[in-house]
Order: C-alpha cells, then structure tokens, then sequence
C-alpha cells in the first residue's frame, strides 16, 4: 500500500517570517515533516498550490478533488486549513471517491514550538489506512465524518454536528 499525501496550504504549512512577525506560505514543509515522522510506509507527496483555507475558492477545492479523482492510492491525507475543512471535505465526500481520504491539518504551524501538526499528521496517516472508504476530518486524535463535523472556533477543536 501507498499513501498519498497532498499539501494545501493552512497553518500546518506556514512559515513565521522574523523580520516582520507575520505567517505566510514558501516552500512546503511536508518534505522535512515526512522525514521526521519516520513513515514507514510509502508516500507519495503531492504538493498544490499553498493556501490559508479562508482565501480558497470553488476552483481550489475543484483541483484537490481532481487530485483525489486522479490518484491510484486508496488511501489519501490531505494537509489542509482548519477554517474551510469541513466545507472540502463536504465536496469530496458527495464525490463519492470510493477511497479513504482524511484531512487534517494544525492550529499551530509546524515550524512553531507545541504545535499539534506532527501529532495530526501521524493520526492522519494510521487511520487513513484502516478506516473503510469515505472522506474524514482527523484532528486532535478523533475522527469524523465529512457530513459530521464542525470547527469550534472558540474552543479551537472540531466536534460532531
């Protein structure tokens, strides 16, 4: 089995600039993130173009629906922003791709001290693997169904409906 991992963009992915104090997208992290999960499995990494998930638009989600469309891999984690998960993960899962897909993503970015980005990616990727076909939020060590879930912005978890 291969596991097929595509960058989006969010929090997870953005790098703090020191000059200025503001968080913004370069080069993607998930190289040197996959190095340090020490996955065992294959991966494949797709890298989109980087985006806060508040700045997405229908024509972003359309190209990581196409991604998923286009991807031999039966299991797929995509890396994504926490805002407007749920909204992609809906578009996915009446796609009926009849592959397992889990998006996951931070709320601290992963180059910043505590951040939860390397904990959801590895929960991301285990249960991306075991769970049957169907489109899934994975954050903070739950699951939940794409038509199922919500952010609570001011907890800063997910939960069901």
């Amino acid at each position: 089995m291969t596991l097929r991992l595509i960058a989006t963009g969010g929090t997870f992915d953005k790098h703090y600039n020191e000059l200025n104090g503001v968080l913004g997208f370069s080069d993607s992290h998930m190289p040197d993130v996959l190095k340090r999960a020490r996955l065992t499995i294959p991966v494949e990494l797709e890298v989109l173009p980087l985006l806060d998930s508040l700045d997405m638009q229908d024509v972003d989600r359309a190209r990581i629906l196409a991604s998923c469309q286009a991807a031999s891999e039966k299991a797929i984690v995509i890396v994504h922003g926490t805002d407007t998960m749920p909204q992609t993960a809906a578009v996915l899962g009446a796609a009926n791709l009849g592959k397992t897909v889990v998006l996951t993503g931070a709320m601290i970015p992963y180059e910043i001290a505590n951040s939860d980005a390397l904990f959801n990616l590895g929960f991301a990727c285990g249960v991306a693997q075991t769970l049957a076909p169907g489109v899934y939020v994975g954050m903070n060590g739950q699951v939940f169904a794409w038509d199922n879930v919500t952010k609570n912005r001011a907890a800063g978890v997910f939960q069901p409906l």
